[in-house]
């Protein structure tokens, strides 16, 4: 097991891991779609789209004359922002944007770890353009660590769909550059090819001791998984999507239709949204479902850690944990030979 725990020095804090970035919106045509999560107390994290966030004019002004982003999305004073480049558009579009320009762009929104700009791979792409776009990546990571000059953890982002471009990237970029952590990216396309993605995943962990983000896989789902292979910190927009979904969050059970539910008065959760109302006030507001998945998140957080620090047997509580859904018990398994193999 992989499992570890750090402090992070940033900016605004230091930054407890193992922990999720939840995604916010801010910036896009969904900006309004996250509500207030500031009543859980170990979660003054959040994640956003530097490149979004530039191309709202009104708001790129607002931030300009000095308007504290975290104002903006109704977050307190100490909040740890991640800025990522926005680079998942560049999966279909040209980049246009530079190092520098994002930067400047993470340093004005005040964030505390910055992604560096970078060329999504895709399944479907033949193997040069996912090589070149590999790259590419990789240098602009090395024209951001050089001009990277202000306050800010400067995370190089990374990518790769075999185990050796992975390591051999974060080799190369550990030489040639100055960088706080890595973050791996381009799994999201790949999620559910479980053997593949924890083989991506190890070798990043195995290629650097420095800390390690994965972009896009912190749901229900994989957050236990990544935790278990020594991930430091990892964002996700699932409890948003799937509240859009009307899917509700049961541990052991992931995602569940609420609108299959008829017989009960109440959620089997004792969460702050959960425990005073009824199932239909739940089942029929957006933004109650999604309040709920993030707590049911951060609770498989807790638990984790729990566990860790009572000095419990993390694989038996994770065979416990997974024996209920037959994908997320393949997905550990997956996981658990793959480290048995590192032993």
């Amino acid at each position: 097991m992989l499992y570890r725990q750090r402090t992070l020095e940033t900016p605004h804090g230091d930054l407890e891991t193992p922990t999720l970035f939840p995604v916010r919106n801010v910036g896009t045509r969904s900006t309004d779609n996250t509500p207030p999560y500031d009543d859980i107390p170990d979660l003054s994290t959040a994640m956003v789209n530097a490149r979004a966030i530039r191309r709202r004019d009104a708001q790129w002004k607002k931030l300009r004359c000095g308007v504290d982003l975290r104002h903006e999305i109704n977050a307190p004073e100490d909040t740890i922002i991640f800025a990522d480049s926005g680079g998942f558009r560049f999966q279909h579009e040209q980049v246009d944007t530079t190092p520098a320009e994002t930067l400047e762009t993470q340093y004005t929104i005040g964030a505390d770890l910055l992604g560096t700009v970078d060329l999504p791979l895709s399944p479907d792409n033949r193997t040069a353009e996912n090589q070149r776009r590999i790259e590419r990546s990789a240098e602009l990571a090395l024209a951001a660590t050089d001009a990277h000059s202000e306050e800010g953890l400067l995370f190089a982002s990374v990518h790769g769909y075999t185990p050796a471009d992975i390591r051999n990237n974060i080799r190369y970029l550990e030489r040639n550059g100055d960088f706080d952590g890595f973050a791996l990216g381009s799994l999201v396309p790949i999620r559910g090819q479980y053997r593949r993605v924890t083989k991506l995943i190890l070798a990043a962990r195995r290629a650097t001791d420095k800390p390690l983000h994965v972009y896009g896989l912190g749901g229900f789902l994989y957050q236990p998984l990544l935790m278990y292979l020594g991930v430091d910190s990892f964002d996700s927009s699932a409890f948003i999507r799937s509240a859009s979904h009307r899917r509700y969050y049961v541990p052991g059970l992931g995602g569940v239709r609420l609108k299959n539910v008829d017989s009960l008065d109440h959620l089997p959760c004792a969460c702050p949204v959960c425990r005073r109302r009824p199932l239909d006030a739940v089942r029929s507001s957006r933004d109650l479902l999604v309040q709920h998945n993030l707590w049911a998140i951060v609770t498989e957080l807790r638990r984790f850690r729990y566990i860790a620090e009572s000095g419990e047997d993390l694989e038996a509580y994770l065979d416990l944990r997974f024996r209920g859904n037959d994908v997320t018990k393949r997905a550990y398994q997956t996981a658990k030979q793959q480290m048995r193999r590192l032993a």
